[in-house]
Parts: C-alpha cells; structure tokens; sequence
C-alpha cells in the first residue's frame, strides 16, 4: 500500500470480488431535524465535509476569481465575436484540463486505496469510442461539454450586456445578490433531479444518457462524459437566470458549478488521501451506486429525500439492492 493511503478497511468493508463501500448506509438528506434546530442546521450547512465545505466553496472561488480576471467586460460582449467567444471557450477548457487532469492522475496513482470497484478503467472496450474509457470521455468533455458550456455562458453574457434578460446591479442590491448566489446549488440539485428523471425515459434514455451511463465504474474524466442531448438539458439550468433578476457573476457561478461539480462526484474514489493521514473527500458512494444499478438515486447526495420520496432510494444496503434488482429486470428493454 502506498505511504499516502490510509487503510481502507478501517473506513469500510469489500466484498468478494473486491469492491469497496463506506460502512452504514446512506443517509437521507436533509435530516428532519435540523428544521427544528438552529443550532443543527447551520452545523449542517457549514460542517466539513459538507454542503459547502469543501467542494461548493471551492466552485464558488473559482468562479469568483474567473469573472473578475479571466472574463470581459460586459461591454465587450455586447456583440458576437470571434476574439472573446474564443477566449470564453479555451477559459472553460483549460480550467477543466487542470480541475479534472488533477483528481484523475492523482487518484490514479493511488491505486485501489478506497476505490469503490477495484478494477481500472477500460482500456480495451468496444463500448466506448477508440475502445478506450478515459479517450471516450475526454472526446465527449472536449468536444460537447466544453462548447455547449460555453454557448449557454456567452449567450447569456450578451444578453445581460445588452440589458435582454434582468440584470441586478450587485452595488445596489448586495443581499439579493449573495442570497441568491447562496441559492445556486440547491437550484442546480432541483433542475439535476428533473432532468435526469427525464433521462431516464426509455426514448431518451437509449438516444442520450446510454452515453453516461457506460460508465460504470466511473472515473474523474466521466463526469462531464455525455451526449449532446444531455449536456443541453445539463447546463440548461442557466436559463433560469434568462427570468429571474440576476447578475452575470450568479449566471456564471451557476453553469461553473454544473461544469465543475461532476469531476468530484464521478472519481470512484471516497477519498484523496495525503501523508500523515490527511483525507479529502473526493466521492458520491449514493451516485456511484446510481452508475451501478441505473433505476435508483436519481438525485445529488444533498437532497436524497427526493428519492425516498418517489421510492427509489438505494441506501447502499443489501435489501435496497434486492429491490432494484427487481426492478432492473422490469426495465431491461431499454437498458
């Protein structure tokens, strides 16, 4: 084992055929009680690992700093063109070269250390495009993520610049504008939840989420691993922002966050870990339970409840996969 890995095996279980899982089971979030606690629910909000800390925040930083040094002026992007649309383009691709690049060959070289499925990433697989996971994924980052991204950014870039859409001086209306950039997540895991629910009709599910969903044992790179379809209706929750006053900063945070979230929560991995026993949590056990068995939590790890709700909530224990097994079987027309 390697001197930066902790021993897995005191953090959770593997079974047989060595896959990982995090001891107990997933819990449904939000706790019930934390509505009727202050003191709960601000622990709850700002406790690490968290809501916030450490991965929102740090979505948000790099958001924060791209606007105000690697974006231009409104008054540039009053009108198409090709000089700045391009620098929004080669931006984006670059921060998510390094942000993804990063957690991939660092886990890597981790080995299986906290790995959910202890096999590598397929390397000889007609699956995926060039029989390859990691080139797979990085065609559909690169040449769907990325430009879709940025078209979603740029159109609404103009629009604020050419007063289309709602704009919200921060000078003036300071609360307004940190409330809601506060609000971003909890409006992206409403809009994820819809739209993969949406995904995963059969028609739509065989046209456009398959592509993700070759993913199995996912790795950093799948995050961001889609069709077309898909990264249209992904970063489509911008458009909330095309109806409600906002301002660019808060747009912008918001396709960031849809853009930067997937890396962490597609690693396969629950931990990064650092000599002298240091740990950063690095993945979604709930999710890549989800890339697992397909027909269960279909919503992010912060609003779980949404899958307790409609009964198709998988909380990583045996009985739980009993029942999707079940209904796998019922739907394996269309996977």
């Amino acid at each position: 084992m390697s001197e930066y890995n902790l021993n897995d095996e005191n953090f959770g279980t593997r079974d047989k055929r060595g896959h990982w899982k995090p001891f107990g089971t997933i819990a449904i979030n939000p706790p019930k009680s934390i509505f009727f606690n202050p003191i709960k629910l601000i622990k709850y909000f700002f406790k690490f690992p968290g809501i916030f800390f450490p991965w929102t925040f740090v979505f948000g930083l790099i958001t924060v700093l791209t606007y105000l040094f690697l974006t231009p002026s409104l008054e540039t992007m009053k009108t198409f063109e090709i000089g700045w649309i391009a620098f929004i383009f080669f931006r984006n691709a670059a921060i998510i070269l390094v942000w993804t690049g990063i957690f991939h060959m660092r886990l890597k070289n981790q080995g299986t250390s906290f790995k959910y499925n202890p096999r590598p990433l397929e390397e000889n697989n007609p699956t995926f495009l060039f029989n390859n996971q990691t080139k797979d994924n990085l065609f559909y980052t690169f040449c769907s993520a990325i430009p879709l991204w940025t078209a979603y950014e740029v159109i609404t870039f103009w629009a604020f610049a050419n007063q289309i859409i709602p704009y919200v001086s921060w000078e003036i209306y300071p609360i307004y504008c940190c409330f809601l950039f506060f609000l971003v997540p909890f409006i992206r895991d409403a809009h994820f939840y819809l739209t993969h629910r949406l995904l995963h009709w059969a028609p739509l599910y065989r046209i456009a989420h398959k592509v993700h969903h070759r993913n199995t044992n996912t790795g950093a790179w799948s995050g961001m691993s889609m069709h077309p379809i898909e990264h249209i209706l992904y970063f489509s929750g911008i458009l909330i922002h095309w109806i409600i006053p906002s301002h660019p900063l808060v747009a912008m945070y918001h396709v960031f966050h849809a853009g930067l979230a997937p890396t962490p929560g597609h690693t396969g991995y629950e931990k990064m870990t650092f000599k002298n026993g240091v740990t950063i949590p690095t993945g979604d056990y709930m999710h890549y339970i989800h890339h697992k068995y397909f027909e269960c939590n279909y919503s992010g790890g912060n609003t779980s409840f949404l899958d307790k709700l409609m009964g198709t909530f998988h909380d990583g224990s045996e009985e739980a996969t009993k029942e999707v097994m079940a209904r796998i079987k019922d739907k394996a027309h269309y996977l």
